[in-house]
């Protein structure tokens, strides 16, 4: 018999799966099996966040990363140190499974950090497929053997690509007055955006037509993501059902709501994981 999972420092669970967040309830309602790795993946993901975060000062961001690339190397040697690694390493499955595409992650976090990650709109889905696609599937890999991996990678990809784009449009202001730019570089050239209207209190019109663009992607992306698994062969996979189902309503929500949707998102994560049974 395989040993149980180490367990997760508080602090670190606190990170990984605030109460009444997308990543809660999909971490909440997921298969029992997939509840640990999720953990673990979600925990990783806020750490590297959080450096992302433009409120954190970059010199010390950068020298971090460097570190974080380096860890997951040892990760994947299994001589991991961080206890967030030391944690995934604990999983049943973490011998059998690559965990090769964190690498690409923790890249595509520092390419992020840059600040133009995505020179055409061409790089926009291999950029979020690496950010956050990977991880996830990573997660999935490790609570069950045999998965249909045609629609985990699809169903996966989707989500990320709707979660960059969702993330780029309501963030750009934050992120472009740091001196960095989330969208396409050959885009914004073409639809007339330059830095000062990404700075800009209002958008511009040929910015405001722009983003109006991205989100109806980000709405067709999580659209697909949930259409992407077979009918009733979703169980295993239903965090991602969720996390797709979770970011369309929010992306629907108008910008600067007051509303307090925790309920709601409760039940909307509560009946995906539900119809995911079939």
């Amino acid at each position: 018999m395989n040993p149980a999972p180490r367990t997760l420092d508080a602090t670190y669970r606190a990170r990984a799966i605030p109460l009444g967040t997308a990543r809660y309830w999909s971490w909440l309602f997921a298969d029992a099996a997939a509840r640990p790795p999720l953990l673990g993946i979600h925990a990783l993901l806020a750490e590297w966040n959080a450096l992302m975060d433009p409120a954190t000062e970059s010199s010390a961001a950068r020298i971090k990363m460097a570190w974080w690339q380096e860890e997951i190397r040892r990760l994947i040697a299994g001589t991991a140190v961080h206890p967030i690694c030391v944690y995934l390493l604990s999983m049943p499955r973490a011998g059998e499974v690559d965990l090769a595409p964190l690498t690409a992650a923790i890249d595509a976090v520092i390419a992020e950090s840059d600040g133009v990650p995505l020179e055409r709109g061409s790089d926009l889905e291999p950029h979020a497929a690496a950010l956050r696609a990977g991880p996830l599937m990573v997660a999935s890999r490790l609570a069950a053997a045999g998965l249909e991996e045609a629609s985990l990678q699809k169903c996966a990809r989707k989500l990320a690509v709707g979660d960059f784009l969702a993330r780029s449009a309501r963030d750009y202001r934050r992120e472009a007055r740091i001196g960095r730019v989330p969208f396409a570089v050959d885009e914004l050239l073409t639809a007339g955006i330059d830095n000062a209207d990404l700075c800009a209190a209002q958008p511009s019109e040929q910015l405001e037509q722009y983003l109006l663009k991205l989100r109806g992607r980000a709405r067709q992306s999580y659209e697909a993501a949930l259409q992407a698994l077979p009918a009733g062969s979703g169980a295993a996979l239903r965090h991602l059902l969720i996390l797709a189902a979770l970011g369309l309503k929010q992306l629907q929500r108008p910008p600067g709501s007051l509303e307090s949707p925790r309920l709601q998102d409760m039940l909307l994560a509560w009946v995906t994981a539900r119809r995911a049974h079939g």
